[in-house]
């Protein structure tokens, strides 16, 4: 294993919901489900879920930091719990369910602790934060029907995440609140149009259909990541389109039955922004797919000037 890779260990409730959210990432290369923090080796899932191994449902990620630095995984993580819930997560209760984070070198522990606290002083929960900052103990990959549940069971997997209160939460807590009538004084007309009212910009007449030059395309809303000119190509569509997102956590897709077609929706999942459409009509030596995107849902930061707006992080895409 090259020198640069580690591993990050987070116990976040049902660890079938904790894959998910990391798997698939740049610079992630394998999340695997497991118990940690117990007593006894290699329990199962039924000893873990009686709550008398000590042990904890978690997931290992083995990363590279130098393209997914710890501090997103651990924002990641914060962003899928509750934090102030000692009892469990949400349907899911008792000892095996509680939240932590364990910590593989001192730079995590500094990293973690500090993010702990920001939260804290944050003023972002009423509650006290009780998920637990602790070194890494033996990690046990639990059986293979757990691994990559979301999905060999995706049907259920969204089912149970809707069901047990995780996703209601996570959006109404972790969502970007926007303010339409500033967002109104913000942006031009068309990126408002666009992002709060799902529409549709004028192909061939709009920013960056023919963009050729090197850079990022980010949220026009929350500045987050969204889309590279290494995966931009000319569809003949006359909209920016893109054969995958940089990080594909950014990015949700829904059903969109509008205007009499079916359709997949694609939105920034920090701003809740419409971005556009994803088809399957992409090249196929890139998977393809399609991701065509209104130039007015998205801001371009030339590769020369990413570091100096805060980008650094992304210039690897570029090596």
């Amino acid at each position: 294993m090259a020198s640069n890779i580690e591993k990050a260990t987070f116990a976040g409730g049902c660890f079938w919901c904790m894959v998910e959210p990391f798997d698939t990432r740049p610079g992630v290369e394998s999340v695997i489900s497991g118990y940690t923090g117990g007593n006894i080796e290699n329990p199962t899932y039924e000893q873990v879920c009686s709550n008398t191994t000590g042990h904890v449902e978690a997931v290992q990620i083995t990363f590279d930091p130098a393209i997914m630095p710890y501090e997103r995984l651990v924002d990641t993580f914060w962003q899928q719990i509750d934090p102030t819930d000692p009892g469990g997560q949400f349907n899911d209760r008792g000892e095996s369910y509680q939240t932590a984070i364990f910590y593989h070198n001192d730079e995590q522990k500094a990293i973690a602790e500090s993010s702990k606290q920001a939260l804290e002083e944050s003023g972002k929960f009423s509650k006290p934060i009780v998920t637990k900052i602790l070194p890494a103990k033996p990690f046990y990959p639990a059986e293979e029907n757990h691994q990559d549940y979301y999905k060999k069971q995706s049907f259920h997997y969204r089912l149970y995440k809707k069901g047990s209160g995780r996703e209601d939460y996570i959006k109404s807590t972790w969502g970007m609140s926007v303010d339409k009538s500033k967002l109104k004084e913000q942006l031009t007309p068309i990126q408002y149009h666009v992002t709060q009212e799902n529409g549709t910009e004028r192909p061939f007449q709009n920013e960056y259909w023919n963009n050729t030059k090197e850079g990022i395309y980010v949220d026009v809303i929350s500045g987050e990541v969204l889309f590279s000119s290494k995966d931009q190509y000319d569809a003949g569509c006359g909209w920016p389109s893109f054969t995958k997102p940089v990080d594909s956590y950014q990015v949700t897709e829904h059903l969109d039955q509008s205007h009499g077609m079916i359709r997949t929706e694609v939105r920034s999942r920090k701003a809740d922004s419409h971005l556009g459409h994803v088809f399957e009509d992409g090249p196929r030596e890139t998977g393809g797919l399609r991701y065509c995107m209104n130039s007015a849902a998205m801001k371009f930061i030339p590769k020369e000037e990413m570091k100096e707006k805060g980008y650094a992080n992304y210039l690897y895409l570029f090596e």
